[in-house]
């Protein structure tokens, strides 16, 4: 198949990322009929592709509402996950174990949003998305110092996975670090009533507090979150080739301007259709010059667009682009519905068969962070166009954290990289770069020393000094293991489930037999190109 007109891809990637009105809300994350309650993240399926089912789901309004629902599962010995409104998380937080287990939701837990002026805090129920809490706050005059880029998240399942901006400075880039109270729903015996409500204030119980506020929800349910603030402050962004500078902006500098991130945009169902087929087809031909070609055509209007900042709320018309902090730190505008354009949706909405990726995100401690991203140039050197794929996407994107007294979180100060490629529709079918990303991701979590995003990778156990004082409190808080699952055991205890045919190719395994990957598609088990130790599933046409 030959790609050698660039134009059709011009003009796609334009119709792909120039749509800014609202669209289609995502689908609810907990379906159920009388047969029971299924749970799925926003892009519709787990890294395993198993279903992840439930008895039943308890959603409550209140702490109240709340503690009666955990009390129920503890006094039936249920297993317990909670989900969230939107269940922005690629691995499998929220599946329980076993289909008898309850879920409980906090979608409709979001009423409650308490500004303390004189305090510089913010409380606020844990269901709460992260836009109703920027909106409240910028609208009092102040400003939440640091959040992820994406706003499709609360603020309880934001904290649990250590999602984060990027910042050395002050209390640093990791959301949790800005926590100083919380409240957690526990299991508790029954002259307590089964359930009862644990209140953690930093300075006074920092040891659960360094537990809680980076969970993985295996500790109870978060019920309320206290977030330090500060007084409104401006940012001013500009991006070169490489680098984007993001600054605080003097008070008085003028600027109206607004993230719209063009990957969270809303896009065309169509396009969206259009555009995963193109890249089905640039896969099953093995043409790495139609994804460098792609990957061209959507850097260069990405560079046209401003990557989706609009100087004035309505179009992007060059650097700096200035505003206040609430209207730069996060984006999703393809999160909010709209009663007449049913034609548009999050290009990745697993009902209309759009986008279907996986990200990969590695912290490094700084002084690991120049081994690993030199290795990548090596391998890079050896053939640039097989990194094309991941320029269709964003690239590697480079963020910092600071260092972190939670005990799931990276104790020192970190260099965060991301990067999304492309997943199959189903788990048998090798990627065009299989070998490249897998020998990426075990440069970055074997030979480098990086832990992994909780709430975006697939399988890495990494558990960092302080695990074991998570432990104890583990045992302390959930001393069942109520809120415990395979998956979340898997991670946290490195509980390895078995191998099987073509567990690689999907990140469940690493392979150690050919097996493991796709012999009959031409794809073997092999010793990474820089770091040799590295096991890849590699596409050898001589061997086909």
């Amino acid at each position: 198949m030959r790609f050698s007109n660039t134009l059709l891809l011009l003009i796609l990637c334009f119709l792909v990322i120039t749509w800014t009105v609202r669209s289609v809300p995502p689908q609810l994350p907990v379906q159920c009929d009388q047969t029971g309650c299924t749970v799925s993240n926003t892009y519709g399926v787990w890294p395993d592709r198993t279903n992840c089912k439930a008895a039943k789901v308890a959603y409550p309004t209140t702490e109240e509402e709340l503690i009666k629902a955990v009390a129920y599962a503890s006094e039936h010995n249920l297993k317990v996950k909670t989900v969230t409104k939107f269940s922005s998380t690629i691995a499998k937080l929220a599946c329980p174990s076993g289909s008898d287990a309850m879920l409980i939701s906090t979608s409709k837990y979001n009423s409650v949003i308490e500004i303390e002026p004189e305090r510089l805090t913010i409380k606020a129920d844990s269901g709460v998305s992260l836009r109703e809490l920027i909106d409240k706050v910028e609208a009092a005059g102040f400003s939440i110092r640091m959040s992820p880029y994406w706003e499709g998240v609360s603020i309880g399942g934001l904290i649990s996975t250590g999602s984060h901006g990027s910042s050395w400075s002050g209390r640093g880039g990791s959301v949790h670090d800005h926590v100083v109270g919380i409240n957690l729903v526990v299991p508790a015996t029954s002259s307590e009533g089964y359930a009862k409500v644990v209140s953690i204030e930093e300075g006074r119980d920092d040891e659960l507090l360094n537990a809680v506020k980076v969970s993985l929800g295996v500790l109870g349910v978060i019920s309320k979150v206290k977030l330090s603030i500060e007084k409104a402050i401006k940012r001013s962004i500009t991006n070169t080739a490489v680098y984007r500078y993001d600054h605080r902006s003097p008070d008085d500098v003028s600027g109206n301007g607004v993230n719209d991130f063009i990957g969270f945009q809303s896009n065309a169902i169509l396009i969206s259709k259009g555009v995963r087929a193109l890249e089905k087809a640039l896969e099953t031909s093995k043409s790495e010059n139609g994804k460098c070609k792609t990957a061209d055509a959507t850097l260069a209007y990405k560079k046209l667009t401003g990557k989706g900042l609009k100087n004035n709320g309505l179009f992007f018309t060059g650097y700096p682009v200035i505003g206040t902090q609430g209207k730069l730190q996060s984006s999703g505008s393809c999160l909010y519905s709209s009663s007449f354009r049913i034609d548009l949706s999050c290009s990745w909405d697993p009902r209309y068969n759009g986008l279907s990726f996986y990200e990969t995100t590695a912290i490094f401690p700084v002084s690991r962070f120049r081994d690993f991203f030199l290795d990548v140039k090596k391998l890079r050197d050896l053939k640039p166009e097989r990194f094309c794929g991941i320029d269709i996407y964003n690239g590697i994107l480079i963020r910092f954290i600071k260092g972190s007294k939670a005990y799931l979180g990276q104790t020192e100060d970190s260099v965060v990289i991301d990067f999304n490629y492309y997943r199959a529709d189903d788990a048998l079918t090798p990627r065009l770069i299989q070998d490249v990303m897998e020998e990426m991701e075990q440069m970055a979590f074997v030979k480098d020393g990086a832990k992994p995003h909780w709430g975006k990778n697939r399988k890495v156990q990494k558990y960092g000094p302080n695990f074991d004082k998570f432990l104890e409190v583990k045992n302390k808080l959930d001393p069942k293991m109520m809120f415990s699952s395979e998956w979340s055991d898997e991670i946290l205890f490195g509980r390895e489930s078995s191998k099987y045919d073509g567990c690689a190719l999907e990140g469940n395994c690493v392979c150690s037999e050919d097996r493991h990957c796709s012999p009959s598609k031409g794809y073997f088990c092999r010793q990474g190109l820089v770091y040799t130790q590295a096991r890849v599933c590699r596409f050898s046409s001589a061997q086909v």
